[in-house]
């Protein structure tokens, strides 16, 4: 057989491949339908556990057994995600309106992982049974074969209420998100019932109904008059703020109560939440905690902060929402698959696709229900006229040799092998024309329905289907109608699945923490060999001067509002509070400097330091490893930053020492190879930081700059080791 050969560009098979993957992911993994606002995998699953008999009000059945049924036929993407998926759609701080019905370990709102898929237990809820399922065997939507054609599985589940909206959404797919907040299930229904009426409403009118997002963390919305562009444009952020009451305590004291915590916190948040707490009062950001505990339990979320007495308990608070995630931003966009491609949709375009959908569930249900009616008039008619004529139906049967013959005379009039009491009952016999359903419901039909009082229940039966053939038909051909059965439906599920309301809604100013102020005092910062560092005050200092000296790698004098400068041999400068570092006696820990700033003391190693205050009025020279030079204005450093680009270095260059370009000093440039050089501060030329410097020594091939020091004219000394002046070193003479 001739092979035929395709010439193509790589890029362009790489393109389109990587397109058709993006595409599946999308559309078949991550992102939700517009219609039931499910995932495949969750409507897959759902749809699984009602194939399997799991209803709400029956028994639970094992976890695993619903994930290897689902994983086998129609989900072969691996148990995790269906049992991720199984376990999200139980978790009541999750969903408004939890579809699955879990028994067993589900996990927790604090972060708490569910117990192995062979432990747990599941079954549908009530609301997904009536709501999502109820009308799948009345061909509403279309089955589709499975991945391996051997199943059929539904396109769409027939939900008849916004779940989009209501239970939300989050995925990620290939290039793009979706995040979709979670609604109330009455406003949204309100929205819809009232959009049927006015489908030219706007986002405005909308909004009337859906106040806004209501998480089932409850919190508090503080950005309301941001939601009406978020809800218009389908994009935007909202702002979070959990719920916080105060408590009286024990002798005075007061209790912070965190009680609703935002969406955002869910999971390893409200952990993180405590350690940041905790980290306030380790940084000094207040002194106003005396005890932090986790009361929290199924009943509910509650965090209790005890204060000191006497403690500013509204500025606590506000401290709480700036800095810890008390107060969190929600991410929108509300993206999902609408027409086999993903689109970002507003509020009022999510609504007219549900009720689009409604629409068609409810004209496929009501052409199945009518067909079924008038199959059933077509029976009734034809059992009513038999009853009518049974002496000659049972003349016929008598006298037919087997069911084909009865039934051709029935429906065709053909008596030939019949035998007839007479011609006349042959004749009528002839005349009967049954249709052949009327014929197969006539033989049989059972002897009791000959009872009289049966016979007009049949005519009563026959009088309802009329009815629902009259009522139907009007239905499918007047769109009012339609509308008024769909409005009525709604209206009943609000009344049974609706909830109160949990998250508020409103405009709340920003939170505003005022700092205590600090009265500025003198202090010297200790800093050991082991790069921790301490503050102790000037009187502490004069009566242990001589074991500081001696035992301290770096003595700095400061005031206890300034900044720390610690220039390191990769030409950094990392800057740290005083007030970051513990103040206390003389034989207290420090805290190591890592801690405090993001100094690496395994990467990099500290040349000089000094306080911002007196650096911002000199200048600061700098000498590599391979002999560059160069002083640089200290204003050039003050910066709010944690870490600046001290200086410009060379490939396989470092810096070996910094120090202030003083006048009337020298620089004293000492080389590996004994080399020495001394340089006036005057004749050092002035650059930026981000320069590399001139050239201060020419070296020989193998040689380098192994120190350079500070040499004061004024009192012929070098002044880069006196421990007495800021950011030096040590001591000693010529």
């Amino acid at each position: 057989m001739p092979q035929e050969m395709i010439h193509s560009e790589y890029s362009e098979i790489m393109e389109k491949s990587y397109i058709d993957y993006a595409m599946s992911v999308i559309v078949q993994r991550a992102l939700p339908d517009v219609r039931d606002g499910l995932k495949p995998v969750q409507r897959r699953t759902l749809y699984d556990m009602h194939e399997l008999g799991i209803r709400y009000n029956g028994p639970y059945r094992k976890s695993a057994r619903i994930v290897g049924d689902t994983m086998g036929k129609y989900h072969p993407h691996g148990d995790s995600s269906i049992y991720d998926a199984l376990v999200v759609m139980s978790q009541d701080f999750k969903k408004e309106l939890p579809l699955v019905d879990g028994h067993g370990n589900f996990g927790s709102i604090e972060g708490d992982g569910a117990a192995a898929m062979r432990y747990t237990e599941a079954r549908l809820s009530k609301v997904t049974q009536e709501v999502f399922l109820s009308d799948l065997d009345k061909d509403v939507v279309d089955f589709v074969p499975n991945f391996d054609e051997t199943e059929k599985e539904p396109s769409v589940l027939p939900v008849r209420i916004p779940n989009i909206l209501i239970n939300g959404a989050e995925g990620i797919a290939v290039g793009m998100a979706t995040s979709i907040p979670t609604h109330n299930p009455g406003e949204v229904i309100d929205l819809c019932i009232n959009y049927m009426k006015n489908p030219d409403m706007s986002t405005e009118q909308a909004m009337r109904f859906v106040k806004g997002p209501d998480f089932p963390t409850g919190g508090i919305v503080t950005n309301k008059d941001d939601l009406l562009s978020i809800y218009s444009t389908g994009q935007g952020r909202i702002k979070l703020r959990g719920r916080v009451v105060t408590e009286p305590g024990k002798a005075g004291h007061t209790k912070v109560v965190v009680t609703e915590i935002p969406y955002t916190m869910i999971g390893a948040g409200i952990g993180k939440f405590l350690s940041d707490v905790a980290a306030l009062q380790e940084n000094h950001l207040t002194n106003d905690i005396s005890d932090i505990s986790n009361q929290s339990s199924k009943e509910g979320i509650r965090i209790v902060i005890d204060l000191k007495r006497g403690a500013d308990v509204e500025n606590f608070i506000n401290l709480l929402y700036k800095k810890t995630k008390l107060e969190d931003t929600f991410g929108v966009n509300m993206l999902c698959v609408c027409d086999g491609r993903p689109e970002t949709l507003g509020l009022i375009p999510l609504i007219r696709h549900h009720v689009d959908f409604r629409y068609e569930l409810c004209r496929r249900k009501y052409t199945t229900l009518l067909n079924k009616e008038r199959e059933k008039k077509e029976i009734q008619e034809g059992l009513i006229k038999a009853c009518d004529c049974i002496d000659l139906i049972i003349e016929i049967l008598r006298g037919s040799k087997d069911r084909k013959m009865a039934c051709n005379c029935l429906v065709n009039g053909v008596t030939d092998g019949i035998s007839f009491k007479s011609e006349r009952s042959r004749k009528a016999a002839a005349t009967l024309l049954f249709t052949e359903k009327q014929a197969d419901a006539i033989l049989d039909m059972k002897l009791y329905r000959l009872i009289g009082l049966e016979i007009e229940a049949l005519r009563g039966d026959y009088e309802k289907t009329l009815k629902n053939i009259s009522t139907y038909s009007d239905i499918l051909t007047n769109r009012t109608s339609m509308t008024k059965v769909i409005i009525d439906d709604l209206k009943s599920l609000k009344k049974e699945y609706s909830i109160e309301r949990r998250t508020t809604i409103d405009n709340v100013a920003e939170a505003v923490v005022r700092e205590k102020p600090v009265e500025e005092i003198d202090q010297v910062v200790l800093i050991d060999r082991f790069g921790y560092a301490r503050g102790i005050d000037m009187a502490t200092y004069e009566r242990n001067k001589e074991a500081a000296i001696n035992e301290s790698r770096r003595v700095i004098f400061c005031k206890n509002t300034d900044r720390l400068v610690i220039f390191t041999d990769s030409g950094k400068a990392h800057t740290i509070k005083v007030l970051d570092l513990p103040m206390g006696k003389f034989r207290d820990k420090g805290e190591p400097v890592d801690n405090v700033s993001n100094y690496d003391g395994t990467k990099e190693r500290g040349v000089f330091v000094a306080p911002l205050s007196e650096i911002i009025e000199k200048e600061v020279y700098f000498v590599t490893k391979r002999g560059m030079i160069k002083k640089t204005g200290g204003d050039e450093f003050e910066t709010t930053r944690k870490t600046i680009a001290a200086t410009k270095l060379k490939e396989h260059d470092s810096l070996v020492a910094a120090g202030f370009a003083e006048k009337r000093s020298s620089v004293l440039i000492r080389t590996d190879k004994g080399y020495r050089l001394r340089i006036e501060c005057s004749d050092i030329a002035s650059m930026h930081k981000t320069s590399v410097g001139n050239c201060g020594i020419k070296l020989h091939k193998e040689d380098f700059v192994e120190e350079a020091l500070n040499y004061d004219d004024t009192s012929d000394q070098l002044a880069g080791i006196d421990p007495g002046r800021p950011g030096s070193y040590g001591s000693r003479k010529r």
